[in-house]
């Protein structure tokens, strides 16, 4: 035995047994992290055997770098490497946890945009469990500072070196041969970070998405005008009309756009304790006035808030990495509902009570062709007027109305809420609702930022009421995307009032609200499938704005007929007959998991091919900045050097506009403010 313990204690002083031993360490930390951290959904044997031993080849191609090098230097460089390598476990795990996605380079390059407020979320974040995919380096670091491993100074042989570097090229080329039988199109067809971990590791997936960052940066480039041939083709075919019943019926209305932060479905009419969660926004959304659509999904990807953004202003997707309203809303050109908008005579403006450039917005709006951005600058600060990112939506609101009442009518205004954002934090004096009682911390305040923010909705409504702007104006409100990510499984599913949930379950959970009110409207609940992209020309109809030359990939969700896919950036839909997600085929009334006979497998492929080619497209058009090619009848393209959102350039513009139109809230009502019809129970406020 003891002869045993010598020989490996005397392998392990080799710099190949420390290679081996630190290769060993590393594959290990890794593969809990994928059971434990990560849902990646692997089914059958051969996903297992390759979720096993996907972490191997590129541990021993970047491990293996250091066997080049002589003495200490070749051991520092594997710790180097670990260290490098347990930070980009750490920072995946971290994120992963709440948005159930990887880190991509367009995020980290759009962090700066958005790490303001993150401190907090982070603390929610961490768990003392997540600092494991560090011990190995600690104890690596240990028994080389107390010699129980010793330096091997011998020179590695270069051959042999070499030879570990080619065993790692072969065994990635065979991993990848596995796993492209398995799931074809691996690296083609898939819109889903998961697979592309599951199949090749977080490695891989980091190598994948860098080649694609560099490639998305190359498009533009490359880009040409017989580019669009393909997307207009598919427009052409594929372009619901307008139902003449309701067109043109908000003609001539102000719109506004509430934005309704991380507002799920299932909060209307739900119920804890016995008490409404949003009464206001219940009454609201059983109004007879209202056009309420219960089978409405969010569409989002990594962008979130963002995505949701630019599918609501342009009907297009958002990118499957990174946002795009980062990367692409400065340079790209767009024709966006604001900028068609104002090119029909309406003023257009956007309230936000953060920073500007929170995803990049004080850019991006420019682009879009908003002529006001109402940001914090614009509004009275004091440290208890705000929590996590920016102001409270009661706050907000009654200051949003101090320019409201100034704009030009008709208006085009969106208003975007930020309480019921993650982490669900609300001081005591605000807090007037009880929590769920899930055991899960990050869910159970959820339904108190929301029953806040009903409170402000419901105070804004009423000043619109005494005012006059509810009667000539288009109310319109979506929720951007969910507010409990799928890793709260336990949580959602008591949420639900359900013993357990699957994939079908947590695609039904995507659902967000859409609701157009407006006197007069004839209303009621639409049960209609369809997605933030469909937002646009949906509300264009409703105006009377033709948008028959415009490259949009939505449609109206009031034509009788429409395809009603609705596709999910990840290339997983939803329809009424059948639900896709990750592979499996569920029908959509039943929730029943089905393997489809070869009727439903036509059906089901036409559906997918259909999801596929529409997310193509839509990228094509962003990441080649297509627009610029385009240039449709009527539409005069944004000049955003026009476009200042400096407090006091929006001011002075605000008196220009009111000296040429005359048609603000505060001249027709031949007031000097409005204000004292606003009425808030904000406690900050008394």
């Amino acid at each position: 035995m003891s002869s045993h313990i010598k020989n490996t204690r005397r392998f392990f002083n080799t710099k190949f047994g420390f290679f081996v031993l630190i290769v060993a360490l590393f594959w290990l930390k890794t593969y809990i992290s994928y059971r434990i951290d990560f849902t990646l959904g692997a089914k059958g044997g051969i996903q297992q055997f390759l979720l096993a031993v996907n972490p191997l080849p590129a541990a021993l191609l970047i491990f293996g770098i250091a066997l080049y090098f002589r003495g200490k230097l070749a051991y520092w460089l594997m710790i180097i490497i670990d260290l490098i390598e347990s930070i980009w476990i750490f920072a995946n795990v971290l994120y992963y946890r709440e948005f159930s996605d990887f880190l991509s380079f367009g995020i980290i390059k759009g962090s700066g945009t958005v790490q303001n407020n993150l401190g907090k979320s982070l603390a929610e974040i961490l768990h003392p469990l997540d600092f494991f995919v560090f011990i190995d380096i600690i104890v690596l670091i240990l028994l080389l500072l107390f010699r129980v491993i010793k330096v091997d100074h011998a020179p590695f042989k270069k051959r042999n070196a070499f030879a570990i570097t080619i065993l790692s090229l072969v065994l990635m080329f065979a991993e990848f041969g596995v796993s492209n039988a398995d799931r074809s199109g691996l690296l083609t067809r898939t819109f889903d970070n998961n697979y592309i971990v599951k199949y090749l590791g977080l490695n891989e997936y980091a190598a994948f998405n860098a080649y694609q960052t560099h490639k998305e940066s190359q498009t533009r480039a490359e880009a040409k005008p017989s580019d669009l041939n393909s997307v207009l083709t598919y427009l052409k075919h594929n372009r619901s009309k307008s139902n003449i019943e309701y067109y043109g019926k908000a003609k001539g209305k102000n719109v506004f756009i509430i934005h309704l932060e991380s507002f799920q479905q299932f909060l209307i009419d739900y119920k804890v304790d016995g008490k409404e969660v949003t009464p206001n926004l219940n009454k609201f959304y059983h109004n007879q006035n209202t056009l309420s659509f219960d089978n409405f999904y969010h569409q989002v990807a990594q962008g979130k808030t963002s995505d949701a953004e630019m599918m609501l202003e342009n009907s297009l997707f958002g990118l499957p990495e990174g946002s795009a309203m980062v990367t692409y809303g400065t340079q790209n050109t767009y024709q966006a509902a604001p900028a068609i908008l104002a090119q029909k005579g309406y003023s257009t403006a956007a309230f936000h009570g953060d920073v500007p450039s929170f995803w990049n917005r004080d850019n991006a709006y420019k682009s879009w062709g908003y002529q006001y951005f109402f940001d914090s600058n614009y509004y009275t600060e004091k440290p208890s007027y705000s929590v996590g990112y920016g102001l409270k939506d009661k706050i907000f609101f009654k200051d949003a109305a101090k320019y409201i009442q100034q704009l030009p009518q008709p208006f085009y205004a969106k208003l975007i809420t930020l309480t019921n954002h993650y982490p669900y934090e609300l001081d005591k004096q605000n807090v007037s609702f009880p929590a769920t009682k899930t055991g899960d911390n990050t869910v159970d305040p959820y339904v108190q930022t929301a029953h806040y923010l009903d409170q402000a909705f419901g105070e804004f409504m009423n000043y619109l009421t005494k005012t006059g702007l509810m009667k000539n104006s288009m109310i319109v409100l979506y929720g951007d995307h969910y507010g409990i990510s799928n890793n709260h499984r336990p949580a959602i599913a008591q949420l639900l009032h359900k013993k357990s949930i699957n994939s079908f379950d947590l695609a039904q959970f995507q659902k967000v609200p859409f609701m157009i009110h407006m006197d007069g409207l004839k209303g009621g609940i639409d049960h209609t499938y369809g997605g933030e992209i469909d937002v646009l020309p949906t509300l264009l109809h409703l105006l009377g704005v033709k948008d028959d030359n415009t490259i949009q990939f939505g449609n109206d969700l009031l034509s009788k007929k429409r395809n009603q896919v609705v596709a999910f950036r990840n290339g997983d839909f939803v329809s009424p007959e059948y639900t896709v997600v990750g592979g499996s085929v569920y029908l959509t009334k039943t929730g029943k998991q089905i393997t489809p006979n070869k009727k439903q497998a036509a059906e089901i492929k036409k559906m997918q091919n259909h999801v596929t080619t529409e997310l193509s497209l839509s990228d094509k058009v962003v990441l080649g900045d297509l627009l610029r090619f385009y240039n449709p009848k009527g539409f005069k393209k944004v000049d955003k050097k026009s476009y200042s959102y400096k407090y006091a350039d929006g001011m002075k513009l605000l008196k220009e506009m009111d000296k040429k139109k005359k048609t603000d809230l505060l001249n027709k009502l031949k007031k000097k403010d409005t204000l004292n019809l606003y009425k808030t129970d904000a406690p900050e406020l008394k």
